[in-house]
């Protein structure tokens, strides 16, 4: 059984999207991760070699919201489920990308995709 570190509500602008203004302006983006892994290891040595530094990959997050744009967020999202999993210690990922200012012509709170994935 897996234990998990949730990083929720990271809040980055980025430049991504299908239309041409939402590349030249940008808008936020806000990522929540989910981190699989076996915790019990650090926990038993107190070491944090030892389990996901979720500051880091925090870190790894954000400097891919505001990277290169994107079309979709389901390619987003996907690099940073690829991103949570380039940490050894993670088994699983499971990452939403909310786009809360989404260019629709109708009242919304937020638009989000969210996957999972794991190491082949």
């Amino acid at each position: 059984m897996l234990d998990r570190i949730c990083i929720a509500g990271l809040r980055v602008r980025g430049n991504h999207g299908v239309l041409d203004h939402e590349r030249a302006t940008g808008q936020d983006f806000v990522i929540d991760a989910v981190l699989w892994l076996d915790t019990a290891p650090a926990a038993a040595t107190d070491d944090l070699a030892l389990t996901a530094d979720y500051s880091r990959v925090a870190d790894r997050l954000a400097a891919i919201v505001a990277g290169p744009p994107v079309a979709l967020i389901e390619t987003l999202a996907s690099r940073l489920a690829d991103a949570c999993l380039s940490d050894p210690v993670v088994c699983e990922a499971e990452v939403t990308v909310h786009k809360p200012q989404a260019p629709i012509d109708l009242e919304l709170s937020d638009i989000s995709v969210t996957i999972r994935r794991s190491r082949a």
